[in-house]
């Protein structure tokens, strides 16, 4: 089970700036500028000159025509394209993936929860199980000696997210929390404290209130991404 990228052009990294711009040196030794679709701080992955591959754009309207994708760490690809990770957690629900999570026959995405939140899937028709699922996903890049670590930065909206899904599990619902690790050299799942204690204690008293937390490693190239498999959690 995989999602297509499709990424064509190969360079070298050379900066980023202004969190949505990086500049590359492909193979002509030109410099190019393209899109940097992860606003995180990808701690650890952009180094210069490390191998990168984009994906290129049809739509005229564009002011820049590329996409970064990924970028080469050690022997593997990390994917950097934050929203790759919800086309993933799509695949994994609708295909019945993970066994606890399947037979919700209703999808629907980017869903208004309360005034000012939106989570990134509701799922329901479970015959078995009546509750309404609430799905929040994360894409994860950071690594530290196998281990797959989120946040890379202090992350005050998903803060939120972790405190909205604590609460629709008090109310009864199913809350799931759903990383998607873009990279295949981890075996383990945790919390980056150092980073952001304040996200890992909000984490740690919605895991009590019944919050369900699932780490899916994936596999990515140049062509496609592919799920793996699902990865020990641990806090």
């Amino acid at each position: 089970m995989q999602i297509q990228v499709s990424a064509d052009l190969k360079g070298m990294f050379i900066r980023r700036y202004k969190r949505f711009f990086a500049d590359i040196k492909i193979y002509d030794g030109s410099e190019l500028t393209v899109h940097c679709p992860n606003p995180g701080s990808m701690r650890d992955l952009l180094r210069k000159r490390a191998p990168v591959w984009c994906t290129t754009s049809k739509n005229p309207k564009r002011k820049l025509k590329h996409t970064l994708e990924m970028v080469e760490v050690g022997n593997v690809w990390v994917g950097l394209h934050a929203l790759r990770a919800n086309k993933i957690a799509k695949c994994i629900l609708e295909n019945n993936f993970l066994e606890s999570l399947s037979g919700y026959p209703e999808l629907r995405s980017e869903v208004r929860v309360g005034e000012n939140s939106r989570l990134d899937f509701v799922l329901s028709g479970n015959l078995v199980d009546s509750r309404i699922m609430y799905v929040e996903v994360k894409s994860v890049t950071m690594s530290s000696r196998n281990k797959a670590l989120f946040p890379d930065s202090v992350t005050r909206r998903g803060k939120k997210h972790v405190e909205l899904l604590s609460d629709l599990s008090r109310e009864g619902n199913r809350a799931v929390l759903m990383f998607i690790i873009q990279r295949s050299d981890c075996d383990v799942f945790s919390i980056a404290d150092d980073i952001d204690p304040n996200y890992g204690k909000s984490l740690r008293k919605a895991v009590d209130n019944g919050v369900e937390i699932f780490a899916i490693r994936t596999d990515v190239t140049p062509s496609a991404i592919r799920v793996d498999s699902p990865i020990r959690v641990e806090f």
